[in-house]
């Protein structure tokens, strides 16, 4: 007797999955900016609970995989970063929520 189906025996793990977005700290990051226009360092370490250092680390690979946009200006002679959601950004993540949902259903109907 088994719990598990014979035809599932054989089942791969999915490879649709970014694994830009699904780190943690990235995927914090994304959500709160797909929900904004724009957010400074300071409102994002704030939501994501951040420190600077890690927060810039996960920006530049954001930025390199072209999912977010950082504009640099100062504000009162006060340097002052704001970061977007790219249109490559934004639909990456509409698709990464859309395939976690599928993999969630999937081990649901197992």
């Amino acid at each position: 007797m088994t719990d598990v189906k014979d035809d599932n025996k054989s089942r791969l793990p999915r490879t649709d999955i970014d694994k830009i977005i699904h780190e943690p700290a990235r995927l914090k990051i994304l959500a709160q900016l797909y929900v904004v226009e724009n957010a400074d360092v300071i409102f994002l370490m704030r939501r994501t609970g951040l420190t600077q250092g890690n927060l810039s680390t996960h920006m530049s690979k954001l930025e390199a995989a072209e999912y977010i946009e950082i504009r640099k200006e100062f504000v009162n002679k006060k340097p002052h970063t704001l970061l977007s959601l790219s249109d490559k950004g934004r639909s990456a993540f509409r698709s990464y929520i859309k395939n976690m949902k599928e993999a969630f259903e999937e081990l649901i109907d197992w």
